[in-house]
């Protein structure tokens, strides 16, 4: 379970790099996720291709979190439980911090991960979030819809 710890923690630093601007290859961060993958929001299920198109939109959500006054993303928390020898299941409980008027506004989720291990390094291949727009409404950090 270590490999799955190390992977969150450079998961951690790769999204602190993009929020920060310093990401310079999103293809690297993009090879966190497995050929395709699947995710579950409030908003519904939804399957994803890791090509261009999805390197297009990690950029895009990156610049909306910079946008947003997003500063920082901290695993707080990391339960992994082990399906079988190639597949487990993490929760990662995230602490993320926003500058909003000069405060700092803390937001806490979860968030659910389930990774493959069959190449040898893991990959994400689904996972699923509560709804993240409806706690960034809720403390101001986006316009109520």
């Amino acid at each position: 379970m270590d490999k799955i710890k190390d992977f969150f923690q450079a998961y951690e630093q790769r999204f602190n790099d993009a929020i920060q601007g310093k990401a310079e290859n999103l293809e690297a961060f993009a090879g966190v996720f497995a050929d395709c993958f699947v995710q579950s929001t409030p908003a519904g299920v939804q399957c994803g291709k890791n090509d261009n198109s999805f390197i297009k939109a990690m950029k895009e959500g990156y610049e909306h979190y910079r946008k947003i006054g997003t500063k920082s993303m901290r695993v707080a928390g990391l339960d992994v439980t082990k399906i079988d020898d190639n597949h487990c299941m993490a929760k990662v409980h995230w602490d993320s911090a926003y500058d909003k008027d000069g405060k700092t506004i803390r937001i806490e989720f979860d968030v659910w991960y389930i990774l493959t291990t069959i190449s040898g390094e893991p990959k994400i291949f689904a996972y699923v979030t509560g709804d993240e727009e409806k706690a960034m409404r809720d403390n101001g950090l986006i316009p109520e819809k």
